[in-house]
């Protein structure tokens, strides 16, 4: 396996995109438990989250930790206490040897990528692509219409208007695909 090297940029955001193992679809229909799993973390590390979408195998986040170097173990902590809570039983997950040993239970993939925010048109692009997520997968039509999303409370900061997300408002984000 190739080496992997995180960067940590003090005072930035980070972008954070987390998938579930198979890209089973469990996070939709376990939403308060995920929220209760992020709120619980935020007990032990200091970080806001600026943005979110939940989907129903994967999320995407925009946080902004306290300290910089803390964004991996942010995100794993919440992936363990997502895991430890579930009520589910993977037994029959076709686990590999290696994750059986590593004693995973197949709701997570292994790994998540991030991306350190670089300037604010970054985090505007980031911003753009957390929101229309949802449609560019096909669950809704309108940006609006997703419940998961942090999209409401940007349109009441006047970030957004409630009917954003035409394809002439959303074409700069065609080169990212973090899913």
């Amino acid at each position: 396996m190739p080496n992997y090297k995180r960067y940590y940029l003090p005072n930035r955001y980070v972008f954070v995109t987390v998938v579930t193992h198979n890209r089973n679809d469990i996070l939709v229909n376990n939403i308060d438990l995920l929220r209760q799993c992020v709120k619980d973390t935020k007990e032990k590390f200091i970080f806001d989250v600026f943005a979110i979408v939940i989907l129903p195998n994967h999320f995407h986040m925009i946080l902004k930790p306290q300290k910089i170097e803390e964004f991996s173990v942010i995100t794993g902590s919440i992936k363990r206490r997502f895991t430890k809570a579930l009520d589910v039983d993977f037994k029959n997950n076709n686990l590999s040897i290696s994750k059986i040993k590593r004693k995973e239970k197949g709701i997570w993939q292994r790994r998540f990528y991030e991306h350190i925010i670089r300037d604010k048109k970054d985090l505007y692009d980031h911003l753009d692509y957390i929101h229309y997520n949802p449609v560019k997968h096909g669950y809704v039509e309108n940006v609006k219409d997703w419940a998961f999303s942090s999209f409401n409370k940007f349109v009441q900061l006047e970030n957004y208007d409630i009917n954003w997300g035409s394809l002439e408002e959303v074409k700069h984000i065609e080169k990212y695909d973090y899913d």
